[in-house]
Parts: structure tokens; sequence; C-alpha cells
């Protein structure tokens, strides 16, 4: 009390001028504080851009029709993979290396055998086409999707729901959460739209150099327009992912909620005393006992463990071609570098088994149905030049890296995937959080490994951001 009289004794003792000069410092530092508060409460978004991928100029109008597709294939086709299954060479893996130098030779011919002799591309080419194909042009590429609407029930709510893949998968991954999706909860239901990335299977390749998270994400939106939607929800894992949070920033106002099973935070303090103090006072930094067993070593878990995974990406961000044009040309080759991910990424143990552990998630049947769609689209090398146009500069420096997401979001944390991020620095990007989910199993394809799971969880939060 003295002090404030102090304060006001001083404060009248001041000349008009000074005391001016006083309140109107004092109004500007107010001033300044409710701006950054306000502004930080702001929906920013990043730039929609444009861009023209194309081959050669850009004309003056584009066709925007849209036109149904199928999957189609020849014996001639068939004949030609036959022929270089036959001529594979392998090289003998070394004693008791399992998986832990890569995909196992022996385990190797032994899918190779399958491939070559049981495996039907013809069968699975209808399964593909169970559903509806279509493609359309934007921005001077043929974009392919599937388009599955939910079979009419009197009384339900439909809701657009675009689920985006990554890298080695494709559309094909959602094949088995698709059932589930348009199948009726409580009411609700969803109407899907899965598009494939240009550059992967049967979307167009972009001629031209620069094509990034931001061209697909929004190339997306125009799809979604054009198919007439005007808000819908988003889901994505790994490079979908990115994509639909870059759709997020760029027009919050179309995203009703976005739902990731892949997601990681913003660099900052906040993020490193989490890392200092995190193991030994979690309840300081917001984690919980299951994050401080997900999360540490932090070393151990995310660094050695990145570095022993990830020797596919710093090649694909760099020199994507070299390796590509090998692939490309060697289905077995192509198959080796593909199923090592499905192994790692559902898993990490799965390194100490001969055979990978691939069979105890999946069937050969849908794994060489993944890899098909690469070998005869021809898209394995600008699938990965994705890693390159992504990473040209520093990721620290991307607009999307600076800006917020302020549309709600569900973030479903599987145990095996590579990297874990706790909810309390996953709010540090994603500002809206309406619900965090520990999976109970799983790992990086959850669409493809856990669909029942996942499904559950997107309807979950679909109806607490619905209210329903």
């Amino acid at each position: 009390m003295q002090r404030l009289l102090h304060l006001k004794e001083t404060f009248f003792g001041l000349d008009a001028v000074q005391q001016r000069l006083i309140i109107g410092s004092a109004v500007a530092a107010w001033g300044t504080l409710a701006y950054l508060v306000y502004n930080r409460r702001q929906v920013r978004r990043i730039p929609l851009g444009e861009g023209w991928w194309g081959a050669g100029e850009k004309p003056l109008s584009e066709d925007d029709q849209i036109y149904p597709f199928k999957v189609q294939t020849s014996d001639e086709e068939i004949k030609d993979l036959h022929e270089r299954l036959d001529r594979a060479r392998y090289t003998d893996p070394l004693e008791d290396s399992r998986f832990q130098y890569g995909f196992n030779s022996t385990y190797l011919k032994q899918v190779v055998s399958y491939w070559r002799h049981e495996f039907d591309w013809k069968k699975q080419v209808e399964v593909l086409n169970k559903y509806p194909h279509f493609k359309t042009k934007i921005e001077g590429l043929d974009v392919h999707y599937i388009h599955v609407r939910p079979p009419h029930r009197e009384g339900q709510k439909v809701l657009p729901l675009m689920v985006v893949h990554g890298w080695p998968g494709s559309f094909f991954e959602f094949y088995k959460i698709l059932p589930l999706l348009t199948e009726s909860q409580d009411g609700l239901v969803f109407e899907v739209i899965c598009p494939s990335i240009p550059g992967y299977g049967f979307s167009e390749a972009p001629h031209k150099q620069g094509f990034d998270s931001f061209a697909a994400a929004r190339i997306f939106l125009t799809l979604m327009e054009r198919l007439g939607f005007s808000q819908f929800y988003l889901q994505g894992g790994d490079w979908g992912s990115l994509i639909t949070t870059n759709m997020a920033q760029m027009k919050p106002e179309c995203v009703k909620g976005l739902h990731l099973n892949m997601f990681m935070s913003r660099k900052g303090l906040k993020v490193l005393l989490a890392l200092m103090i995190g193991r030994y006072l979690p309840f300081l930094v917001g984690f919980t006992r299951e994050d401080v067993r997900r999360f540490f070593p932090y070393f151990e878990k995310n660094v050695w463990e990145i570095l022993r995974e990830t020797g596919y990406f710093h090649i694909q961000a760099t020199k994507p071609d070299t390796a590509g044009c090998g692939v490309n040309d060697s289905p077995v080759g192509l198959a080796a570098y593909i199923l090592e991910k499905f192994s790692t990424g559902t898993d990490l143990k799965n390194r100490d088994l001969m055979d990978g552990g691939l069979e105890r998630k999946f069937s050969l049947d849908d794994l060489l149905t993944n890899v098909m769609i690469y070998w005869t689209t021809g898209s394995i090398a600008s699938s990965m030049r994705f890693y390159k146009e992504n990473f040209k500069g520093n990721p620290d420096k991307r607009v999307d890296e600076r800006t917020g997401i302020f549309v709600p979001t569900g973030l479903a944390a599987f145990p095996g995937e590579l990297l874990h991020c706790p909810q309390s620095l996953a709010k540090i990007r994603y500002r809206n959080i309406c619900s965090y989910t520990f999976m109970p199993r799983g790992g990086h394809f959850a669409a493809f490994e856990e669909p029942k799971l996942l499904a559950d969880d997107v309807f979950q939060f679909v109806k607490k951001v619905e209210r329903f």
C-alpha cells in the first residue's frame, strides 16, 4: 500500500509533459500486449499459392471434368513380370542377420516364389476395382481417387472425409477401413474420398520440379471443391499427415476436423525443458506415465532409432532418381525396398525375425498388391522425389512450421510409430486438440494394420466435434 502511495505521489509530482509520456507509454505497452494476445489467437493461414505441373507450357484452359477409371492389366504385363522374377539374382544373407541388415534374402526368395507361382494379379485387379475409381485434371496432372458413398439409410448423418496415404503406401492401404467408415455408427457415417498423391500409383507424376506438400494440399483442396464439398473432415498418416495439415492451414474454414495417426511438435524452449526433466518430473511438463514409457530414454528412441531406420529418407531427400532407377527396373528389388518398411514400420522388434514379421499383420496378397501398384505404374522414382521436393531447404523455415493449426484436431498415438509425440508437446503446434488417444497396438501403417482401431478413433473424434 505504501508503495502505491509513493508511486502516486511521484506521478503527480511530475510535470504535465512527463505525465503524458508515462501515460502514453503505458497505453502503448498494454496495447502491444493486447495485440500479441489477440494475434496469437487468430486463425492464421499459409498462402494457397498456385502451380502447373503438366508437361510443356500451361494451356489457356484446363478440362475440369471427372472421368471414371478402372485398373487394368494384360497378359503381356504379367508375362514381363514373371520373366523378371525368374531372372532374379540374390545376395546370400549374413549368418543370423535376420532383418538387421534390411530385407533378408532367404525370406525374400519365399516371397518371390509366392509372387511368381501363387499370387493372382488379375484377381487383385478385381479387388481394386470393387470401389469406384475416377480421374480429373488439376494443375496439369491427372489426379486419381476413389470415391466411396455409404449405403442409404433414413436418418443418418453423412459427412465427407478425405483420407490420404503416405510412402511407400497407396490408396490400397485404406481398403480394409473403407467398409468400417462407410458403415453407420449411431447414425453417423462417412462419404470417403481417397486420392493418390501425384507421382504415386495412378495419379500422374509431376513433370516439373518443386511439387511439395503445399502443391499436393492445394490440389486436394481443389478436388474437394470440384466434388462439391465446402466443408469436410481429413485423415492422414505419414505424408498424408503433412498434406492434410497443410490443407487445414490453407483453408481452415473448409476443414471441420483433422485426424492424424502421425504428428510431431515444433522445436522450442518447452520441448527442450520436457526433454530435460520429463523423465523425472513428468507432471511439470504435462507428460503421462505412458508418455514417459514411449518417449524415454530419449536418445535411444528418438535419435539412434531414427538413424537406424531413416537411411532411405536421406537418399530420397537428396538423390532419389539414382536409387529409383534401380528399383524401377527390378520387381524383386522393388519388393525388398518397399516391404522392408512394412516390417520395421509395424514393429521395430521385427528386425530380430527371419521373416521380418510381415505375415503376422499382413497377407502376402495385400503386401504384393501394394507393390504391384508401384510396379505396374512405374511410379517408385516419382514417389521418392516427394522427399527431395519437401527437403530442398531448412524444414524449420517452412511457412507451415511457423503457423499453428487451429481446426479441431484428433490425434491417435500408435505405440509402434517411430516417433512418439506427447499431447503436451503436440498442442504447441496443434492448438485445438479435441481428442488424444493412446492406441493399444499398431504401428506406422495404421489403416492397413489396425483398421478397426483407427476407424473407431475417427468416429469418436468426429462425434465430439459434431456434438453428436
